[in-house]
């Protein structure tokens, strides 16, 4: 994997690299050191060597002497917003109270049925090697990717966009994301619990992923239901969920809003 430490507009790893988005380009906080830190130790653990390329020195030259004194990174706070990803026009940052795993209402189906979140791998009953080679990764990701439940920060509204792609099968459009758009369904957890987890991995990217399943009983905090679904799953919801589950309505003018909208309900029980 290459590392690109920069002034991108997020962080992503696409086709083998992480674009590592900094908040205050070329300077280096150490919350984002420590995620270097942790991506190199996840690829290293699943074989994959990593390298370091940035065009400003003093970066390049701060970041290794870093990784050779990573212990010293070791327990580096959790901010409680993080200000790499200003895309929210909102929070300008990921707040970091809880985090968010979201599915379209086909797969809810389903994981209500099981009452377990599921990884690809799981879910799909295919090996990771042929879901890696699925044209829907467009990310090139590598198979043990597909062996995760993905989370994202709970005011981010990357897990709708990905619903909203899968739906489209293509990249959603503003439109998309407004006027015609649809979230899915969100599972809430918090962040102090959830990497508690025996399974869970930080892997210097996602807030945490766990490997394989989740029971939602034992983990999950609420999960939130668009309200125009509530006669789809009122009556298929365990009963030792029907607590967890709220209803909201989308009656909001894009993406941004409804993710704003869903947040504050949350961050307010």
């Amino acid at each position: 994997m290459l590392i690109k430490p920069g002034n991108f507009d997020f962080t992503e790893v696409w086709d083998g690299v992480l674009y590592k988005k900094l908040s205050h380009y070329p300077d280096i906080t150490d919350r984002e050191i420590r995620n270097i830190i942790d991506f190199m130790a996840y690829e290293k653990a699943n074989g994959r060597d990593c390298t370091i390329e940035c065009a400003d020195s003093a970066l390049y030259n701060k970041i290794m002497n870093a990784i050779s004194s990573k212990d010293l990174y070791a327990s580096i706070p959790r901010p409680v917003l993080i200000a790499e990803c200003t895309a929210c026009p909102y929070r300008k940052g990921c707040v970091t109270d809880f985090v968010c795993h979201t599915t379209p209402p086909e797969n809810a189906v389903s994981i209500f049925a099981s009452g377990k979140l599921l990884s690809a791998v799981k879910a799909r009953g295919l090996s990771a090697e042929i879901l890696m080679k699925e044209s829907r990764n467009a990310a090139k990701d590598p198979a043990d990717y597909f062996d995760y439940i993905m989370f994202s920060w709970g005011n981010c509204q990357a897990g709708d966009r990905l619903v909203m792609e899968r739906k489209l099968k293509r990249f959603p459009n503003e439109d998309d994301l407004s006027i015609n758009f649809t979230p899915g369904i969100r599972f809430y957890f918090r962040y102090d619990k959830i990497i508690k987890h025996p399974e869970a991995v930080i892997d210097g990217v996602l807030p945490v992923k766990i490997r394989d399943e989740l029971i939602l009983a034992d983990w999950v905090y609420r999960i939130v239901i668009p309200g125009h679904l509530k006669r789809d799953f009122e009556n298929i919801i365990p009963e030792n969920l029907k607590s967890k589950v709220i209803y909201i309505d989308n009656d909001q003018k894009d993406i941004w809003n409804w993710s704003e909208k869903v947040y504050r309900i949350i961050e307010s029980l």
